[in-house]
């Protein structure tokens, strides 16, 4: 996957701890996630499974959609996985 801007939703299991994160290297930034290579908050509690993630045109509109998505409800954000992920799958190998 080409670079591109993105919102991601990392989960530590189904219905678990949600992390909402934006980047503009999915894959760089995922691998680091799993494999524990930044501190903070998502290596401290184990959320590591990518269960959602939007491509967008420009890294405004990345940060945008992240600060909305922040804001959101917990029913809500859990809708957002579920409408496009139902099985809470880890999309880490769609991405590669």
């Amino acid at each position: 996957m080409p670079k591109q801007p993105c919102v991601y939703i990392l989960a530590s299991q189904r219905n678990g701890t949600l992390y909402i994160g934006v980047t503009s290297d999915l894959v760089k930034r995922i691998w680091e996630h799993k494999n524990g290579a930044v501190d903070g908050f998502t290596k401290e509690y184990g959320v590591h499974i990518l269960v959602h993630y939007e491509l967008h045109a420009d890294m405004v509109a990345a940060i945008a959609r992240e600060k909305q998505i922040k804001k959101w409800n917990r029913a809500w954000k859990l809708e957002l996985i579920e409408s496009k992920n139902p099985e809470w799958r880890d999309l880490w190998e769609e991405i590669l």
